[in-house]
């Protein structure tokens, strides 16, 4: 059956293609990819996956080498082609992970099923150079991964490079990876986006319902025929609920159903690639790492506090933007267990605190110094994070609306009055919380 349908899907590549569409211009998202668009938004915050045989490295003893390394330490080939022979994650326990993650009150989980070192993480057919045939672990760690998800009630999205250094077509090689020793320089464009759409193909056709596709390396070439419409149109037709997302730090292009931001609030660009802006259009997502590296580093233990984490994922809230938290997976299928210890953390305070976040949208004022504001229904939650002993102004919320103000936790009345200009809120050192102080505004 699944022979059956890959055939079938690349019968409907070789048909697009044919169509010579230049771009996805005029696409309109079908009921359930906008019924699907407002599921993300309610979401608000999910789990990050980077897996891949290089865990078993570990990052080479370098803190900032983790998913890179083939790259940054220029390995050969035919030296990282025997990395599969070693990985066997005997411990992976997909019900273990997505107990966890409902633990932490995450609502889905984004997976590489492939990264920039050309690795399949799941059962691909066009290539054995694959978890399932090159292993001796022997087993499609995201099939397994997907009927938990579906057990337990959390979508599942797929991250897939566009980028790969080991495939022999991708050539002219990009801006990355020129040293790797062993890289095709004689190849055809188009024959490696087939290989690209038909892995792609194999994703949405082997593993039922996804949430979508989570698309990164455009970057390295990005002057290149990506074939994007070509390949937008196949994800669309085989599934029409999925979403997708390009981590090409560039407003979305036709055919894409959200934005995505890579370790930046939206908006800003302290990483230096995120100066696209925010678009109004589409869902809006932020990824960030739990220390400094994607995939598993053993020494890098630069762990970002819970608090640090819960603060980034109310500023993001307070954009619009749902929060998507990285850990990097042991060599061994276990999550390390600094991750566990946060995410359990996380999970706590979301257990008091989620319904300020789950099913809102952004607030009137975009996050300030102070804090961020979200929204639901006709209430306002004023996220406090930083307050300095002196009033908080917040201009742009119509103090005329303002039924009632109330603290969160306790239920009692907060200290707003109303300006020409807006409100003013004033905390007494009592009232404080360690991570965040939530106001509800009740309007009228």
């Amino acid at each position: 059956m699944i022979i059956q349908r890959l055939l079938l899907a690349l019968i409907l590549i070789s048909s697009i293609a044919a169509s010579g569409l230049k771009a996805q211009e005029g696409y309109v998202p079908t009921p359930e990819n906008l019924e699907n668009r407002e599921w993300f938004q309610d979401a608000k915050f999910g789990l990050f996956v980077h897996w891949g045989v290089y865990s078993i490295l570990g990052g080479g003893g370098d803190q900032g080498i983790a998913e890179w390394i083939m790259e940054r330490k220029n390995i050969p080939i035919v030296q990282y082609e025997k990395l599969p022979g070693f990985f066997n994650p005997t411990q992976f326990d997909p019900a273990e992970w997505v107990s966890m993650v409902k633990k932490a009150g995450m609502k889905y989980i984004t997976i590489t099923s492939k990264h920039h070192d050309g690795f399949a993480m799941f059962d691909s057919k066009i290539s054995d150079y694959n978890i399932v045939d090159a292993t001796p672990y022997g087993k499609d760690v995201i099939g397994m991964l997907k009927e938990e998800c579906d057990r337990q009630g959390i979508r599942l999205f797929f991250y897939h490079s566009q980028l790969d250094w080991h495939h022999p077509a991708y050539v002219p090689q990009g801006r990355t990876g020129t040293a790797i020793p062993g890289r095709s320089t004689k190849g055809d464009w188009n024959s490696y986006i087939d290989y690209l759409n038909t892995q792609l193909t194999e994703l949405l056709t082997q593993y039922g319902e996804i949430g979508g596709i989570w698309f990164d390396g455009m970057w390295d070439k990005p002057e290149a025929d990506w074939r994007l419409a070509e390949t937008y149109s196949m994800i669309h037709t085989l599934q029409p609920g999925a979403l997708i997302g390009s981590n090409h730090h560039k407003k979305p292009f036709p055919g894409e159903d959200f934005m995505m931001f890579e370790r930046d609030l939206p908006g800003e660009n302290t990483m230096g690639f995120n100066k696209a802006g925010i678009s109004d259009e589409v869902p809006l997502e932020m990824c960030e790492t739990m220390n400094g590296s994607w995939g598993f580093n053993i020494v890098d233990t630069d762990y970002k506090s819970v608090k640090q984490l819960i603060r980034t994922m109310v500023r993001a809230a307070g954009y619009g933007a749902n929060f998507l938290l990285n850990t990097g997976p042991m060599p061994n299928g276990r999550i390390q267990p600094e991750n566990v210890d946060t995410l359990m953390a996380v999970g706590k305070w979301m257990d008091r605190y989620g319904e300020t976040l789950y099913r809102t949208r952004k607030g009137p004022v975009k996050p300030q110094e102070w804090g961020a504001m979200t929204t639901r229904d006709n209430k306002v939650f004023v996220h406090v994070l930083d307050y300095r002993g002196r009033a908080i102004t917040i201009e742009g919320v119509d103090p005329g609306a303002v039924r009632s103000a109330t603290y969160f936790d306790s239920g009692t009345r907060a200290d707003v009055k109303r300006t020409s200009e807006g409100i003013t809120l004033t905390i007494p050192k009592r009232r404080l919380k360690p991570i965040d102080t939530i106001v509800v505004l009740t309007l009228k």
